[in-house]
């Protein structure tokens, strides 16, 4: 186990090399200047001289071959370089709005997982009853309804019943938990309700698969009670598959709820997302991808390892 984590971790750096040299490389090709944007996006009169002298000053004047070596070099410090437009260092600006999209992503996981997985075993178990229908159709609405339309049905639900909305300005769960979740839970639940139904159809397809296994007939056979065979046989193997898509959702989560975010007014990594890239703000830019790519990686490494405690017949070694 240990060298395979070794190897995987290992595995990870040309993988994220690979991602730096694209977005580099493929930023610097994409049309507009940040320069011209700064000082004449707003029609303001600037004599060329001055867009060139910035343009030294950023650094945007060296060779790209220059430009990429020193961002690798400052990349392996884990300094990220500092906001062409905000001119604040790229780190502070993705922790100030990382929190709060890490806390929706986790929250709509929770959902997702405590709702899903009822679901699904009970889709699955109960097959071609109303119990399985009503669960079809909850899920085939969840995968059809965009995200960021149900939380607008959220809102002006809160607003026409209660005639109240959630705060606007964030609060850190630490200060006044209250307050944060006032705030949060309604975009974890109209995020989570997609995620839901994603996670409880894969659970219903894989649960129907396994309980048509021979060591399930096996267990049957010799007497074991039906709820241990489920649990215990059934369910661990058919959780596998779901896994993955929990894994792979909950990352999405992190960079990609720009519209829903929108909604809810939360200044999140969505929304830095499109502020970078509408002011081509390279250095940004290439961070917010690192750390996306990074959060891949490692939920991508935890799912493998996760196999293991789930399914005891897998074992890594070499």
């Amino acid at each position: 186990m240990l060298r395979y984590t070794i190897n995987r971790v290992l595995l990870a750096i040309p993988t994220l090399f690979g991602v730096a040299v694209l977005v580099f490389f493929l930023l610097r090709v994409v049309p507009g200047d940040i320069v011209e944007i700064k000082l004449r996006g707003d029609g303001g009169s600037v004599t060329q001289e001055t867009i060139e002298l910035e343009r030294k000053r950023l650094g945007l004047d060296r060779p790209l071959a220059v430009q990429f070596g020193e961002w690798m070099v400052n990349m392996a410090k884990f300094d990220f370089g500092t906001s062409m437009w905000t001119e604040r260092p790229v780190i502070t600006e993705i922790a100030i709005r990382l929190e709060l999209s890490l806390q929706v992503a986790i929250m709509a996981t929770i959902i997702a997982v405590l709702l899903a997985i009822p679901m699904g075993t009970m889709a699955a178990l109960f097959r071609d009853t109303w119990i399985d229908y009503l669960v079809r159709v909850l899920t085939i609405g969840g995968l059809s309804i965009p995200s960021f339309w149900f939380g607008m049905l959220i809102m002006l639900a809160l607003l026409s019943f209660f005639n109240w909305l959630p705060p606007i300005t964030f609060t850190p769960i630490y200060v006044d938990p209250i307050a944060n979740l006032q705030q949060l839970i309604w975009p974890a639940l109209a995020v989570g309700y997609r995620y839901c139904a994603v996670v409880a159809r894969m659970i219903r397809s894989s649960l129907l698969e396994v309980l048509n296994e021979d060591y399930i007939r096996t267990a049957r056979a010799k007497g074991v009670y039906e709820r241990l065979v489920i649990s215990r046989h059934a369910l661990r193997n058919a959780l596998l598959p779901a896994i993955t898509v929990i894994g792979l959702e909950f990352t999405f989560l992190i960079g990609g709820l720009v519209v829903t975010e929108q909604v809810f007014n939360l200044n999140g990594i969505g929304q830095l997302f499109v502020q970078s890239v509408s002011r081509n703000d390279f250095t940004l830019i290439q961070g917010m991808v690192m750390l996306i790519a990074a959060f891949y990686v490692f939920v991508n490494l935890a799912i493998d390892l996760l196999y293991a405690v789930f399914d005891p017949r897998i074992r890594y070694g070499k």
